[in-house]
């Protein structure tokens, strides 16, 4: 089975070549020939998931700190956080991101009605996604941003390392964030291709944002919604197709440990 085979990213994913894509198991060789005789190296699946998730909490941190608005997708739990962290220290950003995911996960089981197993290790990434989203935003509040040049270069950086970080997490059998998850599992189910959804699911998540701070703060006041978060809500899904294009030009995206079947 080549990688036109189980495509997940930067085309039309079907019920046949999503469950080929999520049911490979075999150990890779080395490498493999790509275009014009380039040879692809081999990135591990399970690499592409620790990566994925340290770097997606990372950027989630710096854009939160550039204060240009955080991420359309995150923006709801973080208008939670902002709401109920005043009144009890426990809700922190990244206790609000997994309590938000675990609200979500049971949205995508009504909307699918069906239930797996691996959706349950989606909520641990979320764990795992907070405790790394609060740790990054206590040792980058220790670097200045003082000037809008600092805070731009920050806020940009952490686009684009977002965008790389879904893109990765899009490429492991390992179950990404509910957030992640609902995308792949729409995409998959509906044969939609996956950037769209993507795209959607963003503007979605930027629009109840908005709503959210509105009730809470104030008619026409954004809170962690903000020029940014709307600028990036409608280019986010074509960075990840990019970058998802550069990584299958360069790695051919392969398991390292028999444990895939403990995710489908």
């Amino acid at each position: 089975m080549n990688l036109s085979d189980c495509e997940a990213v930067g085309g039309k994913v079907s019920k046949g070549n999503y469950s080929l894509w999520r049911g490979s198991g075999r150990r890779p060789d080395v490498s493999f020939p790509g275009r014009k005789g380039m040879q692809k190296r081999v990135f591990y699946a399970e690499l592409a998931y620790v990566i994925g998730i340290t770097v997606l909490a990372l950027s989630a941190a710096m854009m939160e700190a550039a204060d240009f608005g955080v991420s359309m997708v995150v923006a709801p739990a973080y208008l939670i956080h902002l709401t109920l962290s005043p009144h009890n220290a426990f809700f922190t950003f990244g206790t609000c991101e997994y309590l938000f995911q675990a609200f979500l996960l049971l949205l995508l089981v009504c909307a699918l009605r069906r239930f797996r197993l691996y959706y349950l290790f989606s909520f641990v990434t979320a764990v795992i996604y907070g405790l790394l989203l609060d740790m990054f935003m206590g040792l980058i509040a220790h670097i200045p941003m003082d000037t809008f040049a600092a805070r731009l270069a920050v806020y940009a950086a952490g686009v684009l390392l977002c965008a790389a970080s879904v893109s990765l997490l899009f490429h492991t059998y390992v179950s990404p964030e509910v957030y992640e998850l609902v995308v792949k599992e729409l995409a998959a189910r509906h044969g939609w291709n996956i950037n769209v959804v993507k795209t959607w699911f963003d503007c979605v998540s930027c629009a109840v944002a908005v709503v959210i701070s509105f009730c809470v703060f104030g008619w026409l006041r954004f809170e962690g919604v903000k020029v940014g978060t709307i600028v990036v809500a409608f280019i986010n899904g074509w960075l990840i197709g990019r970058f998802s294009a550069l990584f299958e030009k360069l790695f051919v995206f392969r398991d390292a440990l028999p444990l895939r079947r403990y995710f489908e």
